[in-house]
Order: C-alpha cells, then structure tokens, then sequence
C-alpha cells in the first residue's frame, strides 16, 4: 500500500487549525518540531488536565484528502490543515490499518499508527453540522471516527507535500484502531 503526503502543517500555540507549511521536521519520540503538540508526554489539554504523564500517543495526527471531498459533497469546505492535522495523504486507507502500522513519509521519517482521533466540540465550532459527517456509523450501528489517525514518530526527518508514503504492517493478528 502507498500514497503520497499532499499537505503539511503545524503549529506552535493552541488553535483548532493549523497552517499550512513547505516542510515540517518530525523528530523521534517527540512529534513535529515547534508544533505544540510534540513532547514525549501528553499535549492534549483536556489529556493534560487528567493525567499530565501520559505517554504521548497523538505527536503526528494524519487526515486522508479524501475525507474532504467527501464532506463537500454534503456541503462542507475543509481544506488541509483545517481539522488540525500535521499530515494529509492520498492514497492511504488511514482508516483501515491496524495498531502498530509504520508509515514511511519521505525519505527519512517514518510514524508508528497508534489509534484513531477521537472527534471533538470543536468540529462543529469550526462548521456547524461537521461533526456529523466525521463520526457516522458502521454497519453494526457503532460509531465510525473518520476524522484521521494519530501517531508516534520513530524515526525522524524533513517531510514536504509531494513525499511519498510507504506502510508496513505488523506482523501478527491485526489489532483494530480505537480512539487514543
């Protein structure tokens, strides 16, 4: 399986969005530099209030392009960067790996997948009625999260718009994604 990156961002303070940048380096055990959500412990605010020494399981966060054609077909405009994502792909059923499948992104940088982003308020203040298009159901009525997957940065590197993805599977049964 392979695709290829077609955005990048980050930012360096608490927003919903993130903008869009030529390049962002991924450093190992830490996330995206000068993003504020990188750290080796959790960044997440509400995480952070909990429990402030929670691994962090959500360094790189990943939304495939294809989820935004889909919700413009219900009427929504969401660009890269717009859900708060480092990374947009094509190509890659983000959606359908398992725990544990590494992404190659680039020459260098490669992420470990640990689960899926769990949707949050802030969906429907950033465009009211997204949240309904970015939690649907599957077929056995529970709740289907579509809006990316997070994941932890092993090996780092540059990784630019137009870098190709790679992804090995683990070996072994195949745990399925949740919400980390």
């Amino acid at each position: 399986m392979s695709g290829s990156v077609t955005a990048v961002s980050s930012n360096g303070t608490y927003s919903f969005t993130k903008p869009n940048r030529d390049s962002i380096t991924l450093i190992a055990g830490l996330g995206v530099e000068g993003d504020v959500h990188a750290g080796a412990t959790v960044k997440h605010r509400f995480r952070m209030e909990k429990d402030p020494s929670q691994p962090n399981l959500r360094q790189v966060h990943l939304i495939h392009a294809e989820l935004f054609e889909e919700v413009r077909e219900a009427g929504f405009e969401v660009g890269p960067g717009e859900l708060g994502e480092n990374v947009t792909t094509r190509g890659v059923d983000l959606l359908g790996l398992p725990v544990g499948a590494r992404l190659r992104l680039g020459a260098q940088a490669v992420v470990e997948v640990t689960g899926l982003r769990n949707p949050c308020a802030q969906i429907d203040a950033f465009q009211k009625g997204l949240m309904k298009q970015v939690v649907g159901r599957d077929r056995d009525g529970r709740p289907a999260f579509k809006s990316g997957i997070m994941s932890v940065v092993l090996s780092g590197g540059l990784v630019r718009p137009g870098d190709p993805i790679t992804v090995e599977l683990p070996d072994g049964p195949h745990q399925p994604l949740r919400i980390v």
